[in-house]
């Protein structure tokens, strides 16, 4: 099975650092991203993905294209469905934009937290390199790097502030995240819902082609 096909347990399989839990379950620590993932469907993982989501803990978000089997202790508050796209075109590397930083972190949440590209945390822009577009002095605009694996990089965190939309920002910085990762001899694909037709028909524009449907759903603990 390709790492494409389980994509979270791919990127926290070869970044371990990032994240908690053994060989039968993992999710990303609880400041860089809410996402979690189990290698197979087998009780003992299903057991073991329980147990890394307790009373209290917010919900976790599972992406795979294996149909999602919800484990007995948790409860699916989300499910739907996602489109994987892959990067089939090379882009020209796009140098005048500013890179983020952890200075900058603050500034990021905030546009994440009002624009909702995806979950986004403190520590989410650690995961990868993040660029931005400041317009009078604001981040007007973003994107970057999440979940990898070797040879795989995904592009997320792609949002706008409500006051500069319609500018082609988001274009612009996809396709510079994406030339970016080609220039290291990577494939950068990525994630959207079925339903974000209009993002998906950007990603098409810059020459991203759907490899498939991806399962997700958002788990919780089920109340006592």
């Amino acid at each position: 099975m390709s790492g494409l096909d389980r994509p979270v347990w791919a990127s926290l399989q070869h970044q371990p650092q990032w994240g908690m839990g053994d060989a039968r379950a993992r999710r990303f620590k609880a400041d860089i991203n809410r996402f979690a993932a189990t290698p197979d469907e087998s009780p003992t993982s299903l057991a073991a993905l329980a147990a890394l989501v307790q009373p209290g803990d917010d919900a976790v978000f599972l992406a795979q294209v294996p149909p999602i089997v919800v484990p007995p202790d948790l409860m699916a508050v989300k499910e739907a469905l996602g489109v994987q796209m892959m990067a089939m075109r090379p882009l020209e590397v796009d140098e005048g934009l500013d890179v983020l930083t952890d200075v900058d972190a603050a500034e990021m949440l905030a546009l994440a937290t009002l624009t909702e590209p995806g979950p986004f945390l403190p520590r989410t822009h650690t995961m990868g390199r993040f660029i931005g577009i400041r317009i009078e002095g604001r981040l007007a605009a973003m994107a970057g790097e999440r979940m990898r694996f070797p040879g795989h990089v995904e592009v997320s965190g792609v949002c706008t502030h409500p006051d500069f939309r319609g500018r082609g920002l988001a274009r612009r910085l996809s396709a510079a995240v994406t030339a970016d990762i080609q220039r290291r001899g990577e494939q950068a694909f990525l994630h959207a819902w079925t339903t974000n037709t209009a993002a998906i028909a950007l990603y098409e524009s810059l020459g991203f082609v759907t490899r498939t449907t991806v399962n997700i759903a958002v788990l919780k603990r089920q109340p006592l």
